[in-house]
């Protein structure tokens, strides 16, 4: 058995392992910006798993306003982190600012991922489960209705049918077209 046949696997768990923990991160982040129920049990939940590495860092990186750059430092770092094992166990090198630059494109990337698939997820239910309470959709409420709020102003109601979800799907879609490639091009640059 040849060590390339471990390649994936070992690529496989380190993604999966660093991108649940991050994913998690990502998720308190955004219930802390948009004040969602803290008592929520999945809130709970998100907190006690990613409690103990952030208060060490919140020893040296202190909020900016309402933004937990705590948080957003574990992120970066953790992706950097990924990577780094990554491009190692696949045998590849990357410079330290293009691995920055990587690990920015792969959380931002995540974060449109995130809005997207929780408006489509909100939009469905709305259709299927409406006024059925669960902590998940309470949560899911929470970090979406802040931008379909926005684009309920640009596009109202029409004839019962709610169209706001469109504007932010857009939204997203294009800003992935636009914000990421230049990124991944400039890590190319960098590497």
């Amino acid at each position: 058995m040849s060590p390339d046949f471990l390649v994936n696997p070992a690529v496989f768990l380190i993604d999966t392992v660093f991108s649940l923990y991050i994913f998690a991160l990502l998720l308190r982040f955004l219930f802390q910006w948009v004040d969602a129920d803290y008592y929520n049990p999945i809130s709970q939940f998100l907190i006690k798993i990613t409690h103990p590495p952030l208060r060490m860092l919140r020893r040296f990186i202190p909020s900016v306003g309402r933004v937990d750059t705590a948080s957003l430092v574990l992120m970066l770092g953790l992706q950097m982190l990924s990577g780094y094992l990554i491009f190692v166990v696949q045998g590849a090198s990357i410079t330290f600012p293009a691995l920055s630059l990587w690990a920015i494109v792969q959380v931002l990337d995540l974060l449109f991922n995130v809005y997207f698939f929780a408006i489509i997820i909100r939009a469905v239910l709305s259709w299927v489960s409406a006024g059925a309470y669960n902590p998940a959709v309470s949560l899911l409420y929470s970090i979406t209705e802040p931008l379909l709020r926005f684009s309920r102003r640009l596009l109202p109601p029409m004839g019962g049918i709610d169209l706001s979800p469109l504007i932010p799907l857009i939204g997203i879609q294009l800003a992935k077209m636009l914000v990421l490639p230049p990124l991944q091009q400039l890590t190319t640059l960098l590497n």
